[in-house]
């Protein structure tokens, strides 16, 4: 995390259900913000300079040796870089890098026909924005969201802890693009026991100009 500092930063809201991508560079600090109350921020990380490069759960689980990095810690590519530092975390620190993201498949499972919002639809199409094409659809991580694990290894998703106005906030470790999205799962507590997608905010850092 050395290097990295905090400074002044603008805000881009994401409307409940779609995704925004942002150019953060490495040195610089971007905070993902619960702006309206319990809310689930898939999160995707890429290498700016190579796409193939990408925020990797399951790297970041086997180089940390834990379910859930905390702060000072970092995230780390399908290279096992690091990415991202968590700089600060004013949430209660839930963050699940187990599940994959919504799409089509799951919502059909959960019993869902004709469209649906996804958190896969809202990767491609923020991606698509700045005209990349992701290379694969990595697992993201599931900013705010709580997984309990069962004593017999079952997983079950329960409400975020998650309180409006908290937030954590990351260090880039290179020069990336991160896309997020307020998750669009209305049928499962994913998003609070209302079932109610939510607004969220990025605060990334403001371009200074010569």
């Amino acid at each position: 995390m050395s290097g990295v500092t905090a400074g002044d930063t603008r805000e881009i809201p994401i409307p409940a259900s779609t995704g925004k991508a942002v150019r953060v560079s490495a040195g610089t600090c971007f905070s993902i913000v619960a702006a309206e109350g319990p809310q689930v921020a898939d999160m995707w990380v890429f290498n700016r300079a190579d796409p193939q490069e990408f925020l990797s759960t399951e790297h970041t689980r086997s180089c940390l040796d834990r379910l859930t990095p905390r702060v000072g810690d970092a995230y780390y590519s399908n290279r096992r870089r690091p990415l991202l530092t968590v700089f600060s975390d004013t949430s209660p620190g839930c963050h699940d890098l187990l599940l994959s993201a919504c799409d089509a498949g799951r919502y059909r499972l959960l019993g869902h026909d004709g469209p649906h919002r996804s958190c896969v639809d809202n990767l491609r199409e923020a991606l698509d924005a700045l005209s990349i094409t992701p290379p694969e659809i990595p697992s993201p991580v599931n900013i705010f969201e709580t997984v309990a694990i069962g004593p017999d290894g079952t997983l079950e998703i329960v409400p975020p802890k998650v309180e409006r106005g908290q937030a954590i906030t990351f260090g880039a470790e290179d020069d990336v693009i991160v896309v997020v999205s307020a998750c669009p799962m209305d049928i499962v507590p994913t998003n609070g026991s209302d079932l109610r997608p939510k607004a969220l905010i990025i605060e990334v850092p403001v371009e200074r100009t010569a």
